[in-house]
């Protein structure tokens, strides 16, 4: 697996410009961001977080299947384990997300300030959200990459998955930020990994069957 996750670095290293569009759209929204707003509430400032991280999970994550050419997922087809493809992909979309999330939560603090008080409790909600995203986003570009018109199926397919995890985030993200004093925190943790570790297993028991068309 570690070639085909070397892989993936490779072809997005070649395409810098796809890469260098999402740091544009990030940069680009939380200026919008900056200009719109005199002063934004900490509540504010969390829903605004987690709609970035969103847009910009589906723009990050969409070409994982899209962009491969049939001649391309023949060869695949042929020659590797669609369990280890499907992970690999998983992998490098979480550490791309990871990123992503880390690069907006920084340039959102510093253009609308830093609400955060309990930084361990929003870093969770980081890493779960970005391996939430991936599984999912990377699961419906698998099946929408099959469509014609996959742009608007991957997005008719993912919302839906993602809306448990979204609310979820907001609710985590809201007791970092001390907006609520929520005593079941680590429920509402494990319940998102418990909705990471459900999408992850789905993905891998359906994805060779997927893979087969």
């Amino acid at each position: 697996m570690f070639w085909l996750l070397k892989k993936e670095f490779t072809l997005e290293w070649r395409q810098k410009y796809s890469l260098g569009g999402i740091f544009l759209y990030v940069g680009s929204t939380i200026f919008i961001i900056y200009t719109s707003f005199i002063k934004i509430q900490p509540n504010i400032w969390n829903i605004l977080f987690w709609i970035i991280a969103l847009f910009t999970s589906v723009n990050a994550v969409a070409k994982s299947f899209v962009q491969e050419s049939g001649y391309r997922q023949l060869y695949y087809y042929q020659t590797v384990n669609p369990v280890l493809l499907l992970l690999a992909k998983m992998i490098y979309n979480t550490i791309l997300l990871l990123l992503i999330n880390l690069l907006s939560f920084s340039l959102l603090s510093l253009v609308a300030g830093n609400p955060v008080k309990d930084y361990g409790l929003f870093s969770v909600a980081i890493l779960l959200g970005s391996i939430g995203f991936s599984f999912a986003f990377t699961f419906v570009s698998s099946i929408a990459s099959k469509a014609s018109n996959s742009a608007t199926l991957m997005a008719i397919l993912s919302f839906p998955i993602v809306i448990p995890i979204i609310m979820t985030l907001v609710k985590i993200a809201a007791s970092a930020l001390r907006l609520i004093q929520d005593t079941s925190v680590w429920k509402d943790i494990t319940i998102l990994f418990g909705i990471n570790l459900i999408l992850g297993t789905l993905a891998i028991i359906l994805f060779p069957y997927i893979w087969k068309e």
